[in-house]
């Protein structure tokens, strides 16, 4: 089989479905600290089947729990370090949990709010749900992956990170304009990217957003947006 001498890897993954509303219903106080759903658990071992034959050489993930739980169950039984960077946490709502957002106004209005907040993120000063801007978002992410990308001490990576984070790291490399396509990432999703540092640079999509516990997208029509939406609007409402 042939090598590309100036060729690196990234397994680029979302964490698999985290405990936003727990199993008796309740809407998490605190959405940062929220670990995996037995569900999510299950989604991650699926693709810890697909990852078993791959030898990574590197391992990041946010510093979110469902992201750094997501990798270990991804990685088997390797033994590797898992590196946290913060910079790469998820883009910051306008809340610090979810019970302060559940006003008036966030009941009656929050699945059309929640379920599609990339509308406006073409512009740089439109707020992620009242929160933090996407110009900020983005000031934040790419430095943090540049620096990833410009460590030469690796060849294969896995990263395990966020929807909103992944969905702009593809969008930026691939210099697809943000905001305007629907790339969804499913709980657990593997996207495969090669980057091609000399003679020049290259990116080469070879993967997006597998999920081998359902490959076919059956029965699978919501966003994980508009999933969560549902289920914490339907908590809301009873």
């Amino acid at each position: 089989m042939f090598e590309h001498p100036n060729r690196r890897r990234i397994f680029l993954m979302r964490h698999a479905e985290a405990a936003y509303v727990a199993q008796d219903g309740n809407i998490a106080a605190d959405e940062r600290v929220v670990s995996l759903t037995e569900r999510g658990r299950a989604q991650a071992a699926k693709q810890a089947e697909v990852l078993a034959p791959v030898r990574f050489d590197k391992v990041i993930t946010s510093n979110l729990p469902r992201t750094q739980e997501t990798a270990r169950i991804a990685l088997g039984n390797r033994s590797l370090p898992i590196e946290s960077i913060a910079a790469l946490e998820e883009v910051r709502p306008g809340w610090q949990n979810v019970q302060d957002a559940l006003t008036p106004e966030a009941r009656r209005d929050w699945v059309a709010l929640v379920s599609n907040p990339w509308v406006e993120a073409h512009n740089p000063a439109a707020r992620f749900l009242g929160g933090e801007t996407f110009g900020e978002f983005e000031a934040r992410i790419l430095p943090a992956w540049n620096a990833v990308l410009a460590d030469r001490s690796w060849t294969t990576l896995l990263a395990v990170l966020h929807g909103a984070v992944n969905r702009l790291l593809i969008h930026t490399m691939f210099r697809l304009p943000w905001g305007e396509m629907g790339i969804e990432q499913d709980n657990a999703c593997i996207n495969v990217i090669d980057v091609d540092d000399e003679p020049r640079p290259r990116v080469i999509l070879r993967m997006l957003n597998f999920t081998n516990y359902n490959p076919a997208k059956e029965g699978l029509w919501l966003t994980t947006m508009e999933e969560a939406a549902e289920r914490i609007a339907k908590k809301m409402l009873d």
